[in-house]
């Protein structure tokens, strides 16, 4: 008996695995990003634009807040559909699936799992149906890593609070309608859904950018912005909040990578076909079909970890020390298989006509937000000898 043809994107045919709602999910996020962002995304990276046209599209194939319940306006999906959400887009490009993830995870999310019953009713259907845009403001001009560490605050002042600070790199910031502020106060921090009419607010895109270029990157600024308690997440004090967020974005950027490496991986394959030199295509060559090898291997190793994360997750054994070992691995595999597509692409490599170069740039920053790569090795370091070494 012939054997059959293994997928080379997908060699031990995770697909299998999938349910036939999750295979739906995947096939139809992976036609909008080949028919509606790949063609488009080469030129937004290079003038630096966001296109923000394909949001009425993104929310109404259910990409926004997917993993809510659908009483809200959402989907209802579970949390390997959310993945393979993240991996489609951003094999498309970071910045795109980055816009979804702030969305979801880090505006729609702290909205559901910490604010009021009428906040839900406010906000999550209009952010559904990306009728309201959201950011989330945690990280602050003076450092990313040490949260705790703050300085933007909130007072009271009768039935409202005054707010003041900064935050910075902050994705969406110029497109939200809301923002999900993180603040120091007298109990602890807070989370306050801060709107963009209120006095005093402002939001300053950062541009000169060479990563995520297709994405909206922006400072946020507080002067004495009033906001009354109504908008004040009731439902979480301290650290637990914002770090919650991170826990499920961070899930979703385990998948994230995995689609930019495939990207770049069918790219330098096909490229490496056609290229001849001396005679004979570099496919041909050994240093070539090594290269090409390890991707597909690392590639492999980063699906299974993220099938087997999405499982604990939706089975609701998820540890956070499980996904800082996830996003570790999965960005720094894509981030490396992007430099190696680049090198096989040669001189061609170096430009947008090609995705290897925008993927890598864009893996920079992916490989830093939510967590650096050093953050999440002593995640493991401290599950492993009980020492925190922060």
């Amino acid at each position: 008996m012939a054997a059959s043809t293994l997928n080379p994107y997908d060699l031990y045919d995770v697909r299998s695995m999938l349910t036939e709602e999750e295979a739906m999910v995947q096939d139809t996020v992976a036609r909008f990003t080949d028919e509606r962002v790949l063609p488009i995304i080469g030129e937004c990276f290079d003038k630096g634009v966001f296109p923000r046209d394909l949001i009425p599209e993104m929310a109404e194939l259910g990409l926004l807040g997917s993993s809510l319940p659908t009483e809200y306006g959402c989907a209802g999906m579970n949390a390997v559909s959310y993945g393979l959400i993240c991996q489609e887009l951003e094999r498309g490009d970071s910045g795109i699936r980055s816009f979804a993830s702030v969305q979801s995870s880090l505006c729609m999310y702290p909205i559901y799992a910490y604010g009021s019953e009428e906040q839900r009713r406010r906000w999550l259907p209009d952010m559904a149906a990306g009728k309201v845009i959201g950011c989330f403001g945690l990280t602050e001009p003076h450092g990313g890593s040490d949260p705790a560490n703050m300085k933007t605050n909130a007072k009271r002042d009768g039935g409202d609070w005054i707010i003041n600070g900064a935050k910075m790199w902050i994705t969406n910031g110029n497109l939200a309608h809301i923002a999900i502020v993180w603040a120091q106060t007298e109990e602890g921090i807070q989370g306050f859904i801060v709107e963009k009419d209120m006095p005093g607010f402002a939001a300053q895109e950062i541009h000169k950018k060479m990563s995520l270029r297709a994405s909206v990157t922006s400072g946020l600024f507080f002067d004495n912005v009033r906001v009354p308690d109504a908008n004040r997440l009731p439902n979480v004090k301290g650290l637990k909040g914002p770090l919650g967020c991170l826990t499920q974005a961070r899930y979703g950027i385990t998948w994230g990578p995995i689609g930019a490496a495939i990207a770049c991986l069918s790219e330098a394959t096909e490229y490496s076909k056609t290229r001849v030199l001396f005679n004979r295509p570099i496919a041909a060559t050994q240093a070539v079909q090594l290269k090409l090898a390890d991707m597909a291997r690392r590639i492999t190793q980063a699906q299974l970890l993220s099938l087997q994360l999405g499982r604990l997750k939706d089975a609701g054994r998820m540890q956070p020390t499980q996904v800082s070992l996830a996003k570790w691995n999965n960005v720094r595999m894509a981030l490396d298989i992007a430099r190696e597509s680049r090198d096989i692409l040669g001189g061609a490599g170096i430009t947008t006509e090609y995705g290897a170069i925008r993927h890598a740039l864009n893996l920079e920053s992916v490989i830093t937000y939510e967590g650096t790569e050093t953050v999440h090795q002593l995640v493991v370091g401290r599950e492993l000898t009980g020492i925190n070494a922060f």
